[in-house]
């Protein structure tokens, strides 16, 4: 059987603090969460009730052995989670200053295992039979996960839909500059394109919102994500169909997660055929929720909890 749902990218260990309002050298004490944006998606929509797998590599060590038991806790398939020897599992710390300010300290160093993805590994079929295809800017950013991910959005051809999560991390490019042209060229092998406005700016040189998704549709999309912050978002396709909704008011805790429970539900609202409008509210009710919880993966929104904010209004 198909998946609904396979992501290629980034995986690691967030070590987040149990403090908020604390810098990381005062903080005394962390909680150990499954982390990396495309794998919190595949989380994100198995938490909705999709069926989903990650591609991605971890170190052979106890936190990739972690990373595996935490994969299928959450019910995500992890067959094409494989070890690198010799390089360690990445560890993610942030701070956590609600409402805005949550700075991450990455350590991926010399090399993190999910950008030695090779080509010739790939399960080329199931990728391009899965429903949704995700894949993100940070796979680009390193050989051989680059070629890796750009062999995979040839081989899928555009068959059923395709996400480019846009995902702009300056610091994972030893030349940030040299980005735009890698971009333009995953560009014409997907169909959906999710960003926010500094992520579409690096993909289309452009920054207003409206004018950042007529960009990204001549690239080759057929449906523009942008996303505006406190503005909400901004949905348009190919045929014209524009939806712009406001966020969901929420309290804050921690919003390093909010994009990928969009993410997940954004496959969720696409997989179900809902209206443009529908599939935004919510994707920005889920994000809300996680938003004001401190993990990532396991905050990500049942169902029923996505529901109920929208009922409300608000996260309560």
């Amino acid at each position: 059987m198909a998946y609904d749902l396979i992501t290629m990218g980034r995986i690691g260990v967030d070590l987040y603090p149990l403090q908020t309002g604390v810098p990381l050298a005062q903080v005394s004490s962390f909680g150990k969460f499954l982390g990396g944006s495309a794998t919190n998606v595949a989380v994100a929509a198995a938490r909705l009730g999709r069926h989903t797998a990650v591609i991605t590599r971890t170190g052979d060590d106890p936190f990739g052995t972690y990373l595996h038991e935490a994969l299928r806790g959450f019910g995500v398939d992890d067959r094409w989670v494989t070890p690198v020897p010799g390089l360690p599992t990445p560890v993610t710390f942030c701070e956590v200053f609600p409402p805005d300010d949550f700075p991450l300290y990455f350590y991926r160093q010399p090399k993190a295992p999910d950008l030695e993805i090779d080509a010739h590994e790939l399960d080329l079929d199931a990728i391009r039979e899965t429903r949704i295809f995700w894949v993100t800017g940070t796979g680009l950013s390193e050989e051989p996960s680059r070629t890796a991910t750009l062999a995979a959005l040839a081989h899928r051809a555009k068959s059923g839909t395709t996400v480019f999560d846009l995902d702009w991390r300056p610091v994972f490019w030893s030349d940030p500059g040299t980005a735009r042209p890698f971009y333009a060229e995953a560009l014409r092998h997907t169909t959906v394109a999710v960003g926010n406005l500094d992520e579409v700016e690096v993909a289309t040189g452009v920054r207003e919102p409206h004018a950042a998704a007529r960009a990204l549709l001549d690239a080759g999309v057929e449906l523009a994500v942008v996303k505006q912050g406190p503005k909400g978002v901004l949905a348009v396709n190919r045929e014209g169909e524009s939806a712009e909704v406001p966020p969901l008011p929420v309290t804050v805790l921690n919003g390093l997660g909010a994009g990928d429970a969009f993410g997940g539900s954004l496959c969720h609202g696409l997989l179900a055929g809902w209206d443009l409008e529908t599939i935004m509210r919510h994707a920005n009710a889920a994000g809300a929720i996680v938003a004001s919880r401190l993990e990532c993966s396991s905050a990500m929104p049942t169902p029923d909890e996505v529901a109920a904010a929208l009922q409300a209004g608000a996260v309560l």
